[in-house]
């Protein structure tokens, strides 16, 4: 059964629309606006309060925290992420080129200040392999590693010092980007980074990664290479030093990825019937500690070990302030990846539980959390892809579930970790490559991304390929700068198609995909799928002459033809007022000419502008130039469906100067009824129309 609607009422111009429905003027917008800026620059205990739960959460959710019903979830995903935490923080702490503990120490710090800044119920802070790495990067450049060097001197503690001092440099500048970020209200920026972006992005760094943690996996003692082809260069002194493998180390590693990747892969497939994953990571850290130990591998295999590790809080010790003109840049990369991927986790979890983030909050959580925890030999952090999913798998609830996870960190910082002195590094190195199995799968993504977008595939395609050929800041600016042009591509070749008329109905498609439509007699209706802007009014400008067909020559001709009737019907009128005689010769002429323009020519032009999200400048003066060309050749130029800062752009540009103000309709429909009557009853004014 089909339903029908018939609508009678008047012919909406813009000015009478605006006459009979708008809103109050904008002295009294002024007021309001002054009224609201006055209200939020109030200073009152009301006030104080609703920006302190704003800017530190936990106030607004502690609160109402139920306790009954959150307590065991986020008491359980705590803990069970904690244990997690410790081999993790140790293993990225070798991606980042520092010593073991200090990753135990971005595990903690981070954690508890995010609790109270945050507002991601499930994210989980802390070392992160890809930012992790690309610090790594930055503390190589400035402090490389020296091929022989006396891991028991005075020296290697120097070293250590200068390269923790690096990678706090970096948190500390991430951290004050972050919060002048949050101070601009940039939260939008990540934005830019798209989900094709990001996941590629991931993805390739998990291949960088990977090949970074080979030469601790064969005992190679090597140094790092950083830059463009980072990767192939590692993999070339891999290959070329192979012989030279530790094959006790080699042992190690592949019993270590023999019970580590099964394991993974059954906390996989059965999270549903699991409580909790088994901490595999953690029993594996143990058990080669252990073995290690009554083995005596460090002396009798060579075997590279963690060494100590000291029990208890860290001083606060002041980054390298002076590195901060050779970090920035890394450093600004560094600051949008680990943003981009805490906001896409947060929400991604925030929509699947029905809350709401803030991002600019979240600038704010991160930039705290990294600016002060670099006072504590910390390293950036950020929010991580397994412990977040562990957390939320694992029944988390609320930011809580932070302080049992850094409860668990705390012990062992205070307690166990000295015992942790002879575990292996190839260990660490199994765990990192481990680590990385979500963004491996993420290749499962692209024949479902080629089916939705093209476009998206290529980016995708484009972005990892930069990242793993050239370098990962290098490839993700690479990436960032082609999706942008796949965008400003798509503004600059929308289509401009000739809409037509369903019958006895206001409905208007474009006449290609809808062979049933007809076009209105003697009105070109024509809509553009864009932005116009100096990017693209060029092609706007060919289209519109081409389905008008509005050559040079024509214009010209017209023109030439318009004037020599004008002169003529001056020149009749002369004579008929001397003489009293009516020139009958020049009338049948201007009648031929009229019916020859009225059957041959478009009459009118009625642009569409429903799809014109902006116009700038450029764009308005095109249209003021598209007016006159079509006013040359005796077409009136109608507008219609235009949004209010295109309407607002194009009257300041002066268009109306050429163009009749009555022209501009509400919607195409109106227009084409105003056009219609205008031509059959031109005498009369009907301010009515039938749909």
């Amino acid at each position: 059964m089909s339903a029908s609607v018939a609508v009678y009422r008047n012919i909406y111009t813009e000015d009478r629309f605006k006459q009979a429905f708008g809103s109050e003027d904008s002295t009294n917008g002024s007021l309001r606006l002054r009224e609201r800026l006055t209200g939020r620059c109030r200073c009152s205990r009301r006030a104080w309060l609703h920006l302190l739960r704003d800017r530190v959460p936990i106030f607004s959710w502690l609160p109402r925290y139920r306790l009954k019903k959150w307590i065991l979830g986020d008491t359980v995903a705590g803990l069970t992420v904690g244990v997690l935490h410790i081999p993790q923080g140790m293993a990225f702490a070798l991606l980042t080129s520092v010593a073991p503990i200090f990753g135990l120490y971005t595990s903690f710090f981070p954690v508890v200040l995010y609790m109270f800044f945050g507002t991601g119920r499930h994210v989980s802070t802390g070392t992160f392999a890809v930012v992790s790495l690309m610090t790594g990067s930055v503390v190589e450049q400035l402090v490389p590693t020296p091929l022989e060097m006396n891991s028991s001197s005075s020296q290697a503690d120097e070293f250590e010092a200068q390269r923790i001092a690096v990678a706090s440099a970096v948190a500390l500048l991430s951290g004050i980007i972050m919060l002048c970020m949050f101070g601009l209200q940039l939260g939008f920026l990540s934005t830019y980074l798209s989900e094709p972006i990001v996941k590629a992005f991931t993805s390739a760094a998990a291949f960088h990664v990977t090949v970074s943690q080979l030469q601790s996996m064969l005992g190679l003692r090597l140094s790092r290479h950083t830059g463009t082809f980072s990767l192939f260069k590692t993999l070339a002194s891999v290959m070329e030093n192979l012989p030279h493998t530790n094959m006790a180390e080699l042992l190690i590693s592949l019993v270590c990825l023999a019970v580590l990747v099964p394991v993974k892969e059954i906390n996989m497939r059965y999270k549903q019937r699991l409580r909790t994953p088994i901490p595999v990571e953690i029993l594996t850290v143990i058990l080669a500690t252990v073995v290690a130990y009554a083995s005596s591998l460090d002396s009798a295999y060579s075997i590279e070990i963690v060494g100590h590790i000291p029990a208890g809080f860290p001083r606060p010790r002041m980054p390298a302030l002076n590195a901060f003109p050779e970090i920035a840049g890394d450093t600004i990369a560094i600051t949008f990846v680990g943003y981009a991927v805490s906001v896409s986790l947060a929400m991604i979890y925030a929509d699947k539980h029905g809350y709401s983030i803030h991002p600019n909050q979240e600038l704010l959580a991160h930039g705290i959390s990294n600016t002060v925890s670099s006072f504590f030999t910390c390293f950036p952090s950020s929010a991580t892809l397994a412990t977040t999913n562990i957390l939320e798998s694992a029944g988390g609830y609320t930011q809580l579930s932070g302080l049992f996870a850094s409860l668990v960190v705390l012990i062992v910082l205070l307690l166990i970790g000295p015992l942790f002195y002879f575990l292996p590094k190839a260990v660490l190195a199994c765990i990192n490559v481990t680590s990385l199995r979500q963004m491996f799968l993420q290749f499962q993504d692209l024949p479902e991304l080629w089916r939705i977008s093209k476009i998206d595939f290529m980016v995708w395609v484009v972005t990892w390929l930069s990242v793993v050929v050239l370098n990962v800041d290098l490839g993700l600016a690479i990436g960032v700068v082609f999706s942008m042009m796949t965008v400003i591509c798509r503004t600059q070749r929308a289509g401009c198609s000739v809409l037509g008329r369903a019958s006895n109905t206001e409905i208007y498609r474009p006449l290609e995909k809808h062979r049933k439509c007809y076009e209105v007699p003697g009105v070109k209706i024509l809509t553009y799928n864009g932005p116009i802007y100096y990017g693209n009014r060029s092609f706007f400008r060919e289209e519109i002459s081409r389905l008008l067909g509005l050559t040079p020559e024509k214009i010209r001709s017209q023109e030439k033809a318009r004037k020599a009737l004008e002169k003529r019907e001056r020149e009749a009128t002369i004579n008929t007022v001397d003489r009293g005689i009516a020139n009958t010769l020049f009338s049948s002429e201007n009648e031929i000419f009229k019916s020859e323009t009225s059957e041959n020519d478009v009459q009118a032009v009625l642009i569409d502008c429903s799809s014109v999200t902006f116009v700038d400048v450029a764009g308005a003066r095109l249209f003021t130039q598209t007016c006159t060309e079509c006013q040359k050749v005796g077409i009136c130029v109608y507008l219609a469906n235009c949004n209010e800062s295109v309407l607002k752009i194009l009257t300041s540009s002066g268009l109306m100067n050429y163009m009749n103000p009555q022209h501009i309709f509400v919607t195409v429909h109106d227009a084409v009824m105003y056009i219609q009557q205008q031509t059959e009853k031109p005498s009369e004014s009907t301010t009515t129309v039938w749909v």
